[in-house]
């Protein structure tokens, strides 16, 4: 068995999400508490009590995703015995995800990560006055086809671009609100079965970003980054990458630029990976795991009573 843990991104939050983990767990809840202590302010009263949208403001949702997939580490470590060093091939994330399979592969502290994610939602909310982007989700075209669409849509004077190609047939694009409406429109004339327009307050990883993207230049400057005990998948480039000073680079990158998801878990496949354990909130990466890598196993880890079943799924 070669196991890779894979890490949630925006979308995947809801309002109680950790509350059952840091009562059953006092690893988790000493993760909540140091977020909070990190941010100076209580997160994880937001995250379990609401209001719902506020849990959604982007400079929320960020830290609040990483808090939940690093108390399920915590848990995972203390209760099952897992040692990602050991035990563990690959580590990747979706978006903001990145960063907490880097704190999970012990790159960065718990307390940097809800730092950084802060500064990321924040940057990437301000970079684009709101009702200016937009994102849209285009369902059974294969990414060449979304490509060609996006570059029609553009034009030469607005932004309209890959964002995330996140399975077959699942591809996001991301820019100018006019664009991607455009791209939308262009999209079901060229046989796509669905596109749709998405409720996202900003257009994450296309050009529009680059405010945010020199922001979380200068942010990730300011931290130590320590080699990951595992592999990290990058999304800019979906192969494997230990050098911090690389994967400084690419999570600016990454900001501005595609997640390539797809291409991530095929890569993991390749390389002889088998089971796929999602790690927090949410089982949207579950789903894709099942349908990129037909021939593994996946599963998500985020409640209690999924860590005793993770410990037996590692011992068998």
């Amino acid at each position: 068995m070669t196991v890779a843990l894979t890490f949630p991104g925006q979308g995947s939050q809801q309002v109680g999400m950790g509350a059952k983990l840091a009562e059953a767990f006092p690893a988790a809840r000493a993760v909540f508490e140091e977020v909070d202590d990190a941010l100076s302010e209580k997160l994880s009263q937001i995250m379990w009590d609401g209001p719902d949208e506020t849990l959604t403001l982007t400079e929320n949702a960020q830290p609040a995703l990483m808090a939940v997939s690093l108390a399920v580490m915590r848990v995972l470590e203390s209760e099952a015995g897992l040692d990602p060093a050991r035990d563990v091939a690959f580590v990747a994330g979706h978006s903001l995800g990145e960063y907490s399979a880097l704190a999970a592969a012990g790159s960065f502290t718990l307390a940097d990560t809800a730092r950084l994610l802060r500064t990321r939602g924040r940057a990437m909310q301000e970079a684009v006055p709101v009702g200016q982007g937009a994102m849209a989700a285009v369902l059974g075209l294969d990414l060449d086809a979304v490509r060609a669409v996006a570059d029609e849509a553009a034009g030469e004077a607005e932004v309209c671009q890959v964002a995330n190609d996140n399975a077959p047939g699942q591809v996001v694009v991301s820019g100018s609100a006019p664009a991607v409406e455009r791209a939308v429109s262009l999209a079901k004339e060229q046989g796509a079965r669905r596109a749709i327009m998405l409720p996202v307050s900003a257009p994450f990883h296309c050009a529009l970003m680059k405010p945010a993207a020199e922001v979380m230049a200068d942010a990730l400057e300011q931290v130590t980054m320590k080699p990951p005990a595992v592999p990290l998948v990058a999304n800019v480039t979906a192969a494997a990458l230990g050098e911090p000073y690389e994967i400084r680079m690419r999570l600016c990158e990454q900001v501005t630029g595609a997640v390539r998801w797809r291409e991530s878990v095929a890569y993991m496949a390749e390389n002889g990976v088998d089971r796929f354990f999602e790690i927090g909130a949410g089982k949207v990466l579950t789903g894709l795991a099942k349908r990129i890598a037909s021939g593994a196993t996946a599963a998500n880890v985020g409640a209690p009573e999924d860590i005793g079943a993770f410990a037996e799924a590692m011992r068998g």
